[in-house]
């Protein structure tokens, strides 16, 4: 894992995406996004899922996965034909902005209006590139251009040029998790286990995967999955026949042994903690450290395990960028927070506001008078009248 590439997001802008009117915000190593159920936390970080599923498959799919570009532009009396994604990067040699916008059409077709992206290589010239309805209308690239069309975003067909290569890797490795303890319990097919699914329904195959060419980070799972419900020893993936399932090993009362027990006899509160640490700690694909959110990891858990689930968080945001959603008081009772990693959000009559929790509060959890547990016990985590509206790109 050390020697993989870290990509962090910087930054996102969007504009009439799902219930997000406009958003402008900053991201840390670390992300937590505050706010009550319905208020558009999931749309913020299906945002960044757009765009690693737009490029990673198609943008036909990542649309028709939401329902069509009516369904993803946002709703109101305005009656926008557009939405726009813009995204802020860093690694460890590069840094830059990419983003779209894309337009709905009569007959529920829609198109790509505007794709731009610039990237700063270390020691390097820039390069960039700007489309227009799937014509390229401005490059720094060198040598023949691919021919773009305008339902598909052309840094698909433009990644093939190696100043971009490294946009496209950490783009598309980014995931957003929303694991379902029913789907894990169920029998999976085998697969290659490089990667887990959004539900979780190949955890069996990643823990395989883990446990043969990443065993010190199938142990940081497991060390945590047994403080977080005590009594479990491990958990690894057991055959049958042409499927396979999650067995854990589980210390009874009275057994000098741990009994093993398969994943039908698990609690939706194990399963899913088992989900989210796998989420946190498995490797990226091509080998880029890519963002991850995961939302409500705290779902199904004891409120006494949300302190150790924080810890599990921040460990795996040394290693690559953590965005998690919550509502939860639990979660947020701890004095080791950072102010800065919280955004707030609230949604006022359908319309989802995003932004750094306001200064009073800020200064309040700096000064250690509250913990954001407290405060958001106590509703005093919103956004700031002045926040999400910070240049990303000047």
């Amino acid at each position: 894992m050390a020697a993989s590439t870290r990509f962090n997001i910087t930054g996102v802008q969007l504009r009439d995406y799902r219930s997000i009117a406009r958003c402008r915000v900053r991201l840390g190593r670390m992300t937590l996004l505050v706010g009550p159920n319905g208020s558009g936390k999931s749309n913020f970080v299906d945002s960044l899922r757009f765009v690693s599923q737009a490029l990673s498959e198609t943008l036909d799919s990542a649309l028709r996965d939401r329902g069509g570009v009516s369904e993803v532009r946002r709703r109101s009396t305005g009656h926008p034909r557009h939405f726009t994604i813009d995204l802020s990067f860093e690694s460890e040699s590069i840094s830059g902005s990419y983003g779209f916008t894309i337009g709905a059409v009569r007959g529920g077709d829609y198109r790509v209006s505007h794709e731009q992206c610039n990237v700063a290589h270390l020691g390097e010239m820039p390069a960039s590139f700007v489309a227009r309805d799937g014509q390229v209308v401005e490059t720094s690239l060198r040598g023949p251009m691919p021919k773009l069309v305008d339902d598909r975003l052309g840094l698909v067909a433009l990644s093939g040029f190696e100043e971009l290569r490294p946009v496209f890797d950490g783009l598309t490795g980014m995931n957003v998790f929303n694991l379902n303890p029913e789907t894990m319990r169920q029998l999976q097919k085998p697969d290659a286990g490089d990667l887990l699914r959004r539900d979780g329904a190949n955890v069996a195959s990643v823990l395989d995967s883990l446990k043969r060419n990443h065993p010190n980070l199938k142990e940081i799972i497991e060390d945590y999955l047994r403080k977080i419900v005590p009594g479990i020893e491990s958990a690894d993936r057991a055959s049958f026949g042409a499927w396979e399932s999650v067995e854990f090993r589980q210390r009874v009362a009275g057994s000098p042994n741990p009994w093993s027990f398969q994943a039908t006899s698990m609690s939706d509160g194990t399963l899913r903690a088992l989900g989210v640490l796998v989420a946190l700690f498995s490797p990226s694909a091509q080998n880029v450290l890519a963002p991850v959110a995961v939302e409500e990891p705290e779902s199904a858990l004891h409120p006494g395990a949300a302190g150790i689930l924080l810890d599990a968080l921040g460990r795996a945001s040394e290693l690559r960028q953590v965005l998690a959603t919550t509502h939860s008081p639990e979660l947020l009772d701890s004095e080791s927070i950072e102010a800065e990693s919280l955004l707030a959000v609230r949604s006022l009559e359908g319309r989802t506001e995003i932004g750094r929790v306001g200064r009073a509060s800020i200064q309040a959890i700096k000064d250690r008078l509250f913990t954001p547990g407290e405060l958001l016990r106590v509703d005093q985590l919103a956004p700031d009248a002045d926040s999400g509206q910070d240049s990303l790109f000047s």
